[in-house]
Parts: C-alpha cells; structure tokens; sequence
C-alpha cells in the first residue's frame, strides 16, 4: 500500500501541457472525474495561463479535456467535505469562486486566443469555461448545460461567461432549465464556433490556432484586449476607444511591414512589435 507522500507523488497531473509550433495545447486531466476543477486543477491552469501570458513564442493556446468529458464544473466531493467546517464552508467557498473567477479572467485578459476544443460535456463551471474562451469549437455529440437548478444551486458564476456569449433569452433558457444542449443548438445560439465529427474537436481547434498563430502577434494581441475593453463600452465610447487603438496599431511596424508587403504581394514578416 502507498505511503501518503507516495500516493500524491503517484497522482497524474491534473492539466498537461503540450507544445506544438507557436501553439500551447492545455488539456484538462482529471478524466475519472469528468475534470471536474478541482482545487489542484484551478490552480494548475492560473499557473500555466499566468506563464503562458509572458511567453512571446507562444501565439495561440487550445484548451481540451482528456477522456469523455470536455468538464463537468467544479469537483462537488471537495466542495461537500468543506460543509464539515466550522463555518459550513462559506470561507471556502469565498476563495473558490474567487480563484474559479480569476482563472475565467485570465483567459479573456490572456494576450494570446484561447480556443477551446470539446468533446462531450461541459457543464457549469466547465460550460463556464467554454464560454470564456475566444473560440470554441465543439465535436458533433458534445453537450453543454448549466444544470446547477436541478439541485438547488443556480449556476450564477458559469452565467457570467454565458451571458456575455450568447443571447440573454438563450442564456436565460440555459440557466432556469437546466438542460442539455446540443452542439448544434450551441453553435446555432452562440456559444461555440463550430461544430466537426466526432473526435475531430481538437483537430479543428488545431487548425483555427495555426491560422491565429500566422498573423502578426502584435496585431492579435492589440486586438484582442481591445474587443474586451470595448465590448464593455457605450457606443460613443467605444467608438472613441477602437479609434485610439486603430491610429496606434497603424503607426506599429507589423501594419507597416503587413500593409507593405500586401501592396507588394508579397508574404510578410513579422516582427511581433
């Protein structure tokens, strides 16, 4: 039998992470728990994102779960053994979603796109995710459902990332019903991008990153953070903004170099500045 410092150094990691050209592969490993997020989890991916942010070779991240499920949100048995705590788990509870929010933060704020690739579920806080990345990109028989109405648990912080991805009567649906959604509906609402065979999900993620990976980091960069910041914004007011970020990323040697070699029809160089 393993001694306890055996067992934990016995235990798979709970996120791989692989790299292929310009693109990090993050994959979800908790497959027996449906990876769920755990504690270990959650912290894993902050890490990875927080790394991957200062890493300019890295130009795109795809996000996947390994096994039969994409996730099924956070990792119930570690959030039920807590209610044993004096406060019936509230300080806990507090710092998980405060940590679940943060992580979801990171990806929207993260300078590269994060696309996610999903096969089979996505519930709560793992439909959460999904919605929190840049793109998704869904399997035929994927699933996607913020089920917490079924057992008493409204599904408000998944409901954060859904209602900025889809129609609020859609979101609305998802979250008083409960009910699985196909990836066909998904695609037809909003949440994910598209929809490929079975098994294919990350195999199109793969492509979709490549693509994103052979465009001037500077450019996705500077306009990523200026759809976030400006999809917050009032009209006039993001009017104002995307007009301050148009003229600066103009004046940025990978619009010159990009606008240079397309009157010269040539391939261009980027230089990533």
């Amino acid at each position: 039998m393993l001694k306890t410092d055996d067992a934990v150094a016995a235990a798979p990691e709970p996120l791989l992470r692989t790299d292929r050209d310009h693109v990090a592969v993050l994959t979800l490993n908790r497959p027996a728990a449906r990876n769920a997020l755990s504690d270990a989890l959650l912290s894993a991916l902050a890490c990875q994102l927080d790394a991957i942010a200062a890493e300019p070779g890295t130009r795109a991240v795809v996000l996947a779960g390994a096994g039969a499920a994409f996730s099924s949100g956070h990792d119930m048995k570690e959030m039920t053994a807590r209610r044993s705590d004096p406060d019936r788990g509230r300080a806990y509870f507090d710092d998980l979603m405060e940590r679940c929010s943060a992580v979801m933060q990171r990806i929207v704020r993260l300078p590269q796109p994060v696309i996610a690739a999903v096969e089979g579920v996505a519930s709560a806080a793992g439909c959460q995710l999904v919605g929190s990345c840049d793109l998704a990109v869904a399997g035929e028989h994927a699933q996607f459902s913020t089920p917490g109405v079924h057992i008493g648990l409204f599904c408000s912080t998944p409901m954060v990332a859904l209602s900025r991805s889809v129609a609020p009567k859609h979101a609305m649906e998802m979250l008083l019903l409960g009910d699985m959604v196909p990836a066909a509906e998904a695609a037809r609402i909003g949440l994910v991008n598209r929809v490929v065979a079975a098994g294919t999900a990350l195999d199109e993620a793969l492509r979709l990153a490549a693509i994103v990976a052979s465009k001037s980091p500077h450019t996705v960069r500077v306009g990523k953070r200026a759809f976030y910041e400006q999809v917050e914004m009032g009209l006039a007011d993001a009017y104002r903004h995307a007009a301050r970020v148009m003229v600066a990323n103009m004046l940025a040697q990978d619009a010159e170099e990009g606008i240079g070699a397309f009157l010269e029809k040539r391939k261009p160089t980027w230089t990533g500045s």
